[in-house]
């Protein structure tokens, strides 16, 4: 299993209290599909830089740490394109905390 690093943008538009929510179920998403959250950072709204769609002009990202087979990601990602709460998805590799000295 590798360790992952899936950037989340939320589609939460006008439904702000929702956003522990929508955490909470893409936290279950993960682990049902074999996946164990390591840690879900939630981060505040923020605007777009560049603005694709007069609809979409802002978000509320959440950051989310987990371990996971490579084909459960792939899983993952045509999985979160079907969620209308999740605007965009990125998943990355996540290297190990390094020890303090």
């Amino acid at each position: 299993m590798k360790r992952y690093e899936g950037l989340f943008i939320l589609n939460l538009a006008g439904r702000e209290e929702g956003v522990s929510d929508a955490l909470d179920k893409i936290s279950k998403e993960i682990t049902t599909a074999g996946g164990k959250i390591e840690t879900v950072q939630k981060m505040e709204k923020k605007a777009f830089a560049r603005i694709a769609d007069k609809r979409h002009n802002s978000g509320f990202y959440a950051n989310v740490i987990f371990n996971a087979a490579p084909a459960v990601v792939a899983a993952l990602q045509t999985k979160f394109k079907l969620n209308p709460d999740v605007f965009r998805v990125l998943f990355t590799d996540s290297p190990e905390p390094k020890p303090a000295k």
